[in-house]
């Protein structure tokens, strides 16, 4: 084995060290202090219940969102063949919101109660929506404008913003404190049942991505060597829009806005691996695992007891991340 194959290697092992250690934190952190000797000796009847039915579907929860949230980075950045593409930056975030608290706030008018596969649904939709328009406007004859699809993404945020915030003012107080918590992320109160769903969700889309990591090494070099290569580059980018689509919609719907997350896992993944996406795409997936356990774990403790929303903490850090990047590419310029 060379020197850059026994390099990955030991990345990928330290990333699954890594990601074990910071769910058993997770696990074992909270208002009743667990261990593995509580474990061996046997757990109260309280104790089983906090940590099967509280701490591990929020601990699980949390890897499966921060690995979806990091591999749409990574596709949606091999898309627009640009590392500022990030769900949260250009609209694609908000719009999954949108879509989710439309159901919230009307859909409890049509239905007795609403269930977690309707709101996934409907972020999914407003999610592929909005990335297959946003591609339409900032890419011509293959090459994508990067200010205009950072803008365009601004006003995406904007409308969708503004049309989540009517939906609003049309909720009843209990919707109300539902919707606004939810917007801000939060990983507490999750059941089994919305865990199944958003890991079968994230599977489908992982495998599907991964089945396009050849593409989007041909596609990030231009559309005509993707066609050399024999793919084709129509095909690839609505297969690309639509599983993205799918991961941050489950997502989004389940436990809120999270950014930044598919920014900053991708980037730092390419400057330890470089740009082939059969490495980056695995590797920022349970990076992007990582990154939102310790992310929640830090976020329960900070202000303990209270609790910081993780959107609002990745929100906090993620914007400094950004910021130094268009720092950095302006010195390139």
């Amino acid at each position: 084995m060379n020197f850059n194959g026994h390099k990955i290697s030991s990345l990928i092992l330290l990333l699954i060290v890594l990601l074990v250690i910071s769910m058993l934190l997770s696990l074992f952190s909270g208002d009743m202090s667990l261990s593995a000797w509580d474990l061996l000796a046997g757990l109260s009847p309280q104790q089983s219940l906090i940590l099967w039915e509280i701490r591990l579907p929020r601990t699980l929860m949390t890897a499966i969102v921060g690995a979806g949230l990091a591999i749409s980075g990574v596709a949606l950045q091999a898309l627009f063949r640009n590392p500022l593409a990030e769900p949260g930056l250009i609209g694609v975030s908000s719009s999954a919101a949108f879509g989710a608290v439309l159901v919230i706030v009307l859909g409890g008018v049509v239905w007795q109660d609403v269930s977690v596969w309707q709101m996934s649904l409907s972020a999914f939709i407003a999610a592929a929506l909005s990335t297959a328009l946003l591609y339409s406007i900032a890419t011509r004859n293959g090459h994508t404008d990067v200010a205009l699809m950072l803008l365009a993404g601004v006003a995406f945020n904007a409308v969708a913003g503004a049309l989540t915030q009517l939906l609003i003012t049309f909720s009843d107080d209990s919707q109300l404190r539902s919707v606004l918590f939810w917007m801000m992320g939060s990983f507490a109160n999750l059941s089994w049942a919305s865990v199944g769903i958003v890991l079968s969700l994230v599977l489908v889309s992982l495998i599907g991505l991964w089945r396009l990591v050849k593409p989007m090494n041909a596609f990030v070099l231009g559309e005509n060597v993707c066609i050399q290569m024999g793919y084709e580059p129509k095909w690839f980018k609505w297969q690309v829009m639509g599983f993205s689509a799918l991961m941050v919609g489950a997502a989004v719907s389940v436990v809120g806005v999270i950014g930044f997350v598919g920014l900053v896992v991708p980037h730092i993944m390419r400057l330890l691996i470089g740009s082939d996406h059969r490495l980056v795409l695995p590797l920022s997936a349970l990076a992007g695992a990582i990154l939102l356990v310790v992310a929640d774990l830090f976020a329960r403790q900070i202000l303990y007891p209270a609790e910081l929303p993780i959107g609002l903490l990745m929100a906090l850090l993620g914007g400094p991340f950004f910021l130094m990047l268009l720092l950095n590419k302006r010195r390139r310029i």
